[in-house]
C-alpha cells in the first residue's frame, strides 16, 4: 500500500463510519434486510487498499458455500450484488457472499485494476487483498473452503480471471460476465486494445499465462462460466472467445464445444475434457450490450434488478452460475 492509498483508505473508512452513525449507510434497493450487509475491517495487510463487505443470511450454518462477487466500473459492492441477484439467491439457497469494493483513490472510475501488473499477481496488490478477504470470511463464518466461487462484471469479470489464475487453490469455479482473459492487457500491450480488439495469442500462450501465475499449482483448476453480449462495444465478444481458448487449454480440453444448444433462447456451449468433465460453459446473449444479464421476478429461475449495466434480458446470469455450481442443492 502506498502512502497515498493508505491516507485515502483511512479517510474513506472514517466517512463510511460517519454515514452509518448518521443513518446514511449503504442503500440496498428493495431489500428490508440491508442491515445484514456488513463491512469488515482488519482482514489482513490489504496491499490493494480495498474495502470488504459481506452478506451472511440469518441463521446460516457452518459448512455452507461462499460466493465472492466483484462489481464493475462506476458501481459499488451493495448496488451490484443486489442488482445482479446474488443476495437474493443467498437467502434462497443459504450461502454467504463476500463483496470486495474498489476505492476511487485506487481507480477514479472504481474499476478493479485488472490491467496493473502489481495488482494481478499472487501475493500482491488487489488480488492479495481479495484472497485475504476470503481467508478472513471462511474463518469467521465457518464456510466450506472447497466450495468458494468467484464472479464479476466487466472489470470485476477481468478480476475474476485474475483470482482464478493467481489463486486457483481458493476457488472451485468462476463466472465472468463481459470480462477478459488473464494477462490480456499485457499480451495486447494495452487494456484498451484488449477490450476493443483482443490480443493475438494461441490457446497454449493463453494457458501459459495462467500456469505462470501460480507455477507450483498441480491442479485441479477452477471451472469457468462466461456470459457475453453480442452487441457489447465496451468489451468486445472476442474476449469470450479468448477466455474459452485460455481455460480449455488450462483444463486440457479442446476448443470444440461438446454441447451446442440454447438456454432461454440464447446460444449456450459446453466444453468437456477427454474424461467428460464439463470445464468451460458459455452464454452468448444475442443483442445485449455491456452489462450483467438479469431477469427480475419471483419465478424459480428469476433474479436481479434492472439498472445501469444490469440488463433485463429474461435470463439471470447469477441463477445460471449458481445452478452450475450446485448452490441450489448444496
Amino acid at each position: 500500500m502506498t502512502p497515498t492509498r493508505a491516507v485515502h483508505h483511512r479517510i474513506a473508512a472514517a466517512l463510511a463510519t460517519l454515514l452509518v452513525v448518521l443513518g446514511l449507510g449503504l442503500y440496498t434497493p428493495g431489500r428490508a434486510a440491508a442491515a445484514s450487509l456488513q463491512e469488515v475491517t482488519g482482514f489482513g495487510t490489504n496491499p490493494g487498499a480495498l474495502r470488504m463487505f459481506r452478506y451472511v443470511p440469518d441463521g446460516l450454518p457452518a459448512g455452507r458455500p461462499v460466493v465472492v462477487a466483484l462489481h464493475g466500473c462506476t458501481q459499488n459492492a451493495a448496488g451490484y450484488d443486489t442488482g445482479a441477484g446474488w443476495l437474493q439467491l443467498a437467502d434462497r439457497w443459504k450461502f454467504s457472499v463476500v463483496l470486495p469494493q474498489q476505492q476511487t483513490a485506487n481507480n477514479a472510475s472504481s474499476c478493479f485494476d485488472w490491467f496493473q501488473t502489481g495488482d494481478v499477481q499472487r501475493g500482491q496488490g488487489e488480488a492479495a487483498s481479495v484472497a485475504q478477504m476470503v481467508d478472513r470470511h471462511l474463518a469467521d463464518v465457518g464456510g466450506d473452503p472447497s466450495r468458494v466461487y468467484v464472479t464479476g462484471l466487466s472489470a470485476g469479470g477481468a478480476m475474476t480471471a485474475v483470482m482464478m489464475a493467481a489463486y486457483p487453490d481458493r476457488f472451485a469455479a468462476g463466472g465472468i460476465v463481459a470480462g477478459l482473459p488473464y494477462g490480456c492487457a499485457q499480451a495486447a500491450g494495452s487494456p484498451y486494445v484488449c477490450m476493443y480488439v483482443g490480443a493475438t495469442q494461441t490457446p497454449r500462450q493463453w494457458g501459459d499465462r495462467v500456469r505462470a501465475a501460480d507455477p507450483g499449482h498441480p491442479g485441479p483448476w477452477p471451472k469457468l462460466t462466461v456470459f457475453q453480449g453480442t452487441a457489447d462495444y465496451t468489451v468486445k465478444p472476442v474476449n469470450m472467445t479468448d477466455l474459452v481458448a485460455q481455460w480449455t487449454d488450462v483444463q486440457g480440453a479442446d476448443q470444440t464445444a461438446d454441447v451446442s444448444d440454447t438456454v432461454g433462447g440464447y446460444p449456450h456451449r459446453v466444453y468437456r475434457t477427454p474424461s467428460g468433465a464439463a470445464v468451460v460453459e458459455t452464454y452468448s446473449i444475442t443483442g445485449m450490450g455491456h452489462g450483467q444479464p438479469v431477469d427480475p421476478g419471483s419465478g424459480q429461475a428469476q433474479c436481479g434488478t434492472a439498472g445501469a449495466y444490469l440488463l433485463d434480458v429474461d435470463l439471470c446470469a447469477a441463477y445460471r452460475m449458481g445452478t452450475a455450481w450446485g448452490l441450489d442443492s448444496a
